[in-house]
Formats: C-alpha cells, structure tokens, sequence
C-alpha cells in the first residue's frame, strides 16, 4: 500500500495485469453478483436527468424495474446502487447480437445522446474505491469471471493503472494519475 493525496492505493493497481477480454466473459460482471454497480450520489441526481435519453436503449425488464424501483437504489446498509433485474442484471444491462452484456448507458453516451459515459464504479472496474472519513482506498477487486482479462493482461502487459487511466483520471484528477505514474515507474526500477 501506498498514499497518494488522500488515498491509500493498493500495490496490486501497478502490479497485476488485467485487459477486458469481453468475448471471453460476455460481460459478466454486469450480470453475475448479488448487488448492483455502485453509485455515489452525484450520480443519482444524474442517473435521474439523463434516464429519459438512456430508455430507448434498454430492455423492457430493465424500464420496468427503473421504472418501478427508480433509477437507482438505496440499499439497507445505507449504499447506492443500481438496480437489479431480478436479483441478478443490471436494470441497464442490454445484449449485443453476440449475447455480450453492454451498458445502455454508455451506449447512450456512445450514440452522442449524453455527455456522461457510466456509474465510474463501473468504468474503473476491476478497481474498487472505498470512501472513509479521512481518506479512500483504491484496491483491485480480483473476481474469478475476470481470469480471461487477468490471462489478457498479461500477455499484453497492461497493468491494471493504465488499462483504468482513463477511469482513474475521472475520478481523482490528472495531476493524481500523473503521480500514481511516478510511483509505477519506481516500482519498476526496484
């Protein structure tokens, strides 16, 4: 573990491999697990602006549910997430013609009809962060449905940080990815 500003970020982001390898898994993240991806609550009020734009791109069972439960929802530990079709899909999970789970959100955003591409739970995946009162952990998450993306990642050699830049900068800020560099190079050399 290392400290960066306020986070205590895991060695494992700079170490471990990992590259999505979405023909091998067809997206299971999105469809496997017990809970929906997780929300902060900036993303709620947007989640609740942009559903409109995002419906012509989802399923039937996802609009039910949303439309039902909301566009998000506030689970009995307190935590926001999305909602589950079922105890199992994504409300906003949709297949492409090869079975693979996408986001309806994020083909919204694709399609130009938002500005915002998805829950970053989601975009950072496999890293999780977790909020305290005085600092965030940043940590990978290993799930076994990922072993294709761990294989794929290290066959191509992209670790973790870089395969997330993109997620990582949206979250903490360039100036925080440009020091997590730094310490990666470090590593590197030790």
């Amino acid at each position: 573990m290392f400290q960066l500003g306020k986070t205590i970020v895991s060695e494992d982001i700079i170490e471990k491999d990992f590259l999505c390898n979405l023909s091998a898994c067809k997206g299971a993240c999105c469809i496997d697990g017990d809970a929906g991806a997780p929300l902060d609550d900036e993303e709620v009020a947007i989640l609740d602006e942009i559903y409109p734009k995002v419906k012509p791109f989802m399923r039937n069972e996802g609009i039910e549910v949303v439309e039902s439960e909301g566009t998000s929802i506030k689970t009995e530990d307190g935590d926001l997430e999305t909602p589950l079709i079922n105890g199992a899909d994504c409300a906003y999970v949709i297949f492409d013609e090869k079975k693979v789970a996408l986001c309806a959100i994020e083909e919204a955003y694709n399609q130009g009809e938002i500005t915002w591409k998805k829950p970053v739970s989601c975009h950072l995946y496999p890293v999780r962060v977790q909020h305290y009162t005085e600092f965030s952990a940043v940590n990978y998450h290993k799930w076994q449905i990922c072993d294709d993306a761990c294989s794929l990642g290290k066959e191509l050699q992209v670790p973790i940080y870089k395969f997330v830049k993109e997620a990582l900068i949206r979250k903490f800020g360039e100036d925080w990815y440009l020091e997590l560099e730094k310490v990666a190079q470090t590593f590197q050399q030790s």
